[in-house]
């Protein structure tokens, strides 16, 4: 039997994934039910707050919006020490930000041994309400999230606010779980 769980939690959730897959959008979606055209790209990291109630614990969401460009993937080991899970993230519509994935994990799985630490990764498809002109099966995005270890597998829209609300509360009770163990 695991421990019991506190009934205050404070997650820190860092957010990758490459400029321009739609993190920022998706923050705000979450944290403000708004969509937003555009937004200037984030510069190092943006740092938001969402407290929430799950399962009857008050939950603390730190949530760690990271810049997508190269230049700033130096930070990423500092960031994700000490999180409590993390969301990979890649447009649905641009082959390259799945590719790119690959560097992402490498860089975090690195991190994780070098901190000592196992954090949980969720993987987000953005931008379905492009679903016209996908170029990543989701089949495909599945079977990478199978093969990484990651902790599953989720499409979403911050234009329309689809699954939104799910992935993060389906990250939120993988964290709540780490904690029982």
């Amino acid at each position: 039997m695991g421990k019991n769980i506190p009934s205050k939690l404070q997650f820190k959730l860092p957010i990758f994934g490459d400029a321009g897959v739609g993190k920022t959008t998706l923050t705000h979606r979450y944290l403000h039910g708004l969509f937003k055209q555009s937004y200037h790209g984030t510069i190092g990291v943006d740092f938001f707050l969402k407290k929430l109630e799950l399962d009857g614990k008050n939950i603390s969401l730190q949530i760690w919006d990271f810049a997508g460009e190269e230049k700033f993937r130096f930070l990423l080991p500092g960031i994700i020490n000490g999180a409590s899970g993390t969301i990979f993230m890649f447009d649905i519509t641009r082959y390259v930000t799945f590719e790119n994935l690959s560097n992402w994990l490498s860089v975090f799985k690195t991190a994780n041994e070098n901190h000592n630490q196992t954090v949980p990764a969720l993987l987000v498809g953005s931008k379905t309400d492009l679903e016209g002109i996908r170029t990543v099966p989701s089949k495909e995005a599945k079977s990478f999230a199978q093969d990484n270890n990651l902790s599953g597998y989720i499409e979403c829209s911050s234009k329309n606010g689809e699954n939104v609300e799910e992935l993060f509360r389906k990250i939120t009770k993988i964290m709540m779980e780490k904690v029982k163990q």
